[in-house]
């Protein structure tokens, strides 16, 4: 195959001036490599030494031959100018890869028009190598000459350490705990690749306790690793932003506001200039607040309360929710402005009951946890600790405070763990005590739940059948599909039947008050 090298006329090394060395000519001083045709660019204001160059080469060999190709740039420092004719010098030129192999020569031309050399071929549109030229040195008699492949898939070790990289940054967001579900990796992986490429707000959605407030901080972790930030995280809770000093909490406040020694308030935007703003519970912001934090947000000024001048913070925004900020924007108790502005990468968190494979890979991480905060060693007695992974992993048990009630069940295991062993009667009371909490919140929201669902009919139901209904529906509108939801509602008795239709199990149930799965699930999906 012919070699074929593009590349610009050094308009002050090809002159000689540098060790009368000329890294253009030398390109043909290399034994080792013919060079078939030379594709020279150059400017018209340097025609003379353009033809001088390509006399000396047709001297130095005369089989290459040497096609001088006219390229006048206004300002070869342009960046747009210079890709741009590059760009259209390499879309007409027509390579023919099954006859020739293509180089590109980096070492003349301005650092702008190197730079484009390497995008264009890096991309493709230029299908070459690279060729980098250099004076020989003392105890050489030949010039440098080296070429550079991009295509990284060869280097192995660049490669293992690209994916090392990236499984450390996982990890970390991860919190060190090693998950095996397949949808929270694929989840985490994304984060990954969004909090190490953009700037712009990240919302994180997800139930109470699925870990959203961990998740944030492990992002600015590794926001801070991968130098994106330099300032602090500044955590906001939402829900307390309640009354009229919710805005100067914010944005701040002047003494002038109040006229009183000691109310000036820097303000919790200005707190996380250059660093990260995480509003967990955004849902419950009130409407002002929500305003002032959209101008905020897009222009990175705000005036404190009582100020004529505006203050200048720049700080990225994580944001969490409980609630879905869809339906709350559609009853105009959040502001769809804002929520387009939040929503430019959205992650909805799984909920522990949909990662049951996860749940001993966190028992270990909690007992590790809790082992260093008590300062001593704690374990499970074997048949403690199948007797919590049974209940953890059944499909009943659907954990409505995600890990926070996971990780208190833990932390109250080891606190009480005599000698440092939780044993098995000791799981079943704190199953026992796991059951009686959920079941006395569950029943204040019965009736709300089905009110919600059947509107005055609910009147009509029995408590018996209350509860329930109830469980049901909490049920349905939690879990991924009507299949999913059946194998929670019926997981011991399924294990008696021969077939296990529980979905169809189901929709007669449904049925029995006029329901059906699409009316319960509606608005429910993330």
């Amino acid at each position: 195959m012919k070699n074929v090298i593009i590349g610009f006329l050094g308009t002050q090394l090809d002159m000689g001036k540098k060790r009368r060395w000329k890294p253009t000519p030398s390109l043909v001083s290399h034994d080792h490599f013919d060079v078939d045709r030379l594709e020279l660019l150059y400017d018209r204001k340097f025609n003379r030494l353009a033809h001088q160059v390509k006399q000396e080469i047709a001297e130095l060999s005369p089989q290459t031959e040497v096609l001088l190709q006219q390229m006048d740039l206004a300002d070869p420092w342009d960046f747009q100018e210079v890709y741009g004719k590059l760009f259209d010098f390499a879309r007409s030129y027509g390579f023919d890869e099954d006859r020739e192999q293509y180089h590109v020569h980096l070492t003349t031309g301005t650092h702008v028009a190197q730079i484009c050399w390497f995008l264009l071929t890096e991309s493709r549109h230029i299908p070459a190598r690279l060729i980098q030229t250099g004076p020989p040195g003392p105890d050489d008699d030949t010039p440098k000459f080296d070429i550079i492949d991009l295509d990284l898939s060869r280097y192995n070790a660049l490669q293992q350490r690209f994916d090392q990289l990236s499984r450390e940054y996982s990890d970390q967001l991860k919190g060190g705990i090693e998950t095996r579900n397949r949808q929270y990796n694929a989840l985490i992986d994304r984060i990954e690749v969004v909090a190490s490429n953009s700037d712009e707000p990240i919302l994180l959605l997800g139930e109470t306790g699925t870990g959203k407030t961990e998740l944030a901080e492990r992002i600015y972790n590794l926001k801070l690793d991968r130098r994106r930030i330099k300032g602090r995280l500044v955590h906001v809770n939402c829900a307390t932003l309640n009354g009229p000093d919710a805005q100067a909490t914010l944005f701040g406040q002047r003494r002038s506001y109040l006229g009183q020694a000691g109310s000036e308030r820097g303000g919790l935007l200005r707190e996380a200039d250059g660093g990260v703003l995480f509003l967990d519970e955004i849902d419950e912001l009130g409407w002002n607040e929500q305003s002032v934090l959209l101008h905020a947000i897009e222009t990175g000024r705000f005036y404190p309360l009582g100020s004529d001048h505006e203050i200048t913070s720049r700080f990225q925004i994580i944001a969490g929710a409980n609630r879905d900020l869809h339906m709350l924007a559609a009853a105009g108790q959040f502001r769809q402005d804002l929520l387009a502005r939040l929503n430019m990468w959205h992650f909805r968190l799984p909920a522990l009951r949909a990662r049951r494979e996860d749940i001993e890979a966190n028992l270990m991480f909690e007992l590790a946890r809790s082992e260093r905060a008590l300062g001593t060693r704690v374990g499970f007695n074997a048949d403690a600790h199948d007797a919590y992974l049974k209940f953890a992993n059944n499909p009943a048990t659907l954990w409505p405070g995600n890990f926070r009630d996971f990780s208190g069940s833990v932390k109250r295991l080891c606190t009480l763990a005599p000698r440092g062993r939780i044993t098995r009667a000791m799981v079943e009371d704190e199953i026992l005590n796991l059951q009686t909490g959920w079941s006395a919140a569950a029943t204040d929201t019965d009736f709300s739940l089905v009110r919600k669902v059947l509107g005055e009919a609910a009147r009509d139901i029995d408590p018996f059948d209350m509860v329930q209904l109830a469980k049901v529906i909490h049920t349905c509108q939690n879990a991924p599909s009507i299949s999913a939801a059946g194998r929670m509602l019926f997981a011991v008795s399924r294990q008696k039947r021969k077939t296990q239709n529980d979905a169809d199990r189901l929709r007669k149930y449904l049925q029995k008050f006029g329901l059906d799965w699409d009316t319960l699930t509606i608005g429910t999906s993330g």
